[in-house]
């Protein structure tokens, strides 16, 4: 059997950034970028949610760095960081990674046990066959 995945070799992650793409409502929003700048206005109108919310999930993904912002006017204009979305990405493809590794081994034990409790079933079937041939032997000779 091979060793279980060592979890002190998983990619490291951050926190803060999954915390913010955790959030459905600022992954709707990052879909909403991501074809093109936004406002929190712009923002709140295709997206259930106030536009006060949007500030505070827009400042969330800034702080993270998922979005940067520039001053256009009165408003904030909003785009994706197209880089550390797709660290964002890379993260989150490594972890599901090191899980599917976790979950094999995971599997492959369980396999084992099965085989082993299959085959204790089948040795002591055997042994009561094998004593039942043996007695009826005995009482017809």
């Amino acid at each position: 059997m091979s060793p279980a995945p060592n979890v002190a070799t998983s990619a490291p992650v951050d926190d803060d950034l999954w915390s913010a793409v955790g959030d459905p409502t600022r992954r709707r929003m990052l879909d909403a970028l991501i074809a093109g700048p936004g406002t929190a206005t712009s923002l709140s109108e295709v997206l259930p949610v106030t536009r006060q919310a949007v500030a505070k999930h827009l400042s969330v993904l800034d702080r993270v760095g998922l979005v940067h912002s520039t001053q256009v006017g009165r408003e904030r204009h909003y785009q994706v960081d197209e880089a550390q979305l797709a660290r964002a990405v890379a993260q989150l493809s490594a972890v599901g990674n090191a899980w599917d590794a976790r979950l094999q081994h995971i599997k492959r034990i369980a396999e084992s046990i099965e085989r082993a409790k299959n085959n204790t079933h089948d040795t002591s079937h055997k042994d009561a066959s094998e004593k039942h041939a043996s007695e009826k032997g005995k009482n017809h000779g």
